[in-house]
């Protein structure tokens, strides 16, 4: 059996399903910048996560497999450039 390394971030498959507003599972997740029960940024495969809402928690993340799981209720789903993510945080606040 051969083992294929993933070469690149873009090629981890991204998706996101979201279940009558009420639970968000995202696969392709690198890593969370940030939570709290209004907002939630995530590092995806393809660019930076912005899930905005109310009563969130993170039910599951599973940085290895590149999961998360959410349950509160779903606002919005924003994405950033995947650009913003290399650039580093201080040119990102001085930029």
């Amino acid at each position: 059996m051969a083992y294929e390394q993933v070469k690149s971030t873009a090629e981890i498959p991204h998706n996101i399903i979201l279940e009558g507003r009420e639970r968000l599972s995202v696969s392709g997740v690198e890593d969370v910048e940030s939570f709290d029960d209004e907002t939630i940024v995530i590092y995806t495969s393809r660019g930076t996560l912005t899930v905005r809402g109310r009563g969130m928690r993170i039910e599951k993340l599973s940085v290895d497999l590149g999961e998360l799981t959410v349950d509160g209720t779903i606002n919005a789903l924003e994405y950033e450039d995947e650009v913003h993510r290399n650039e580093g945080f201080w040119r990102r606040l001085f930029g």
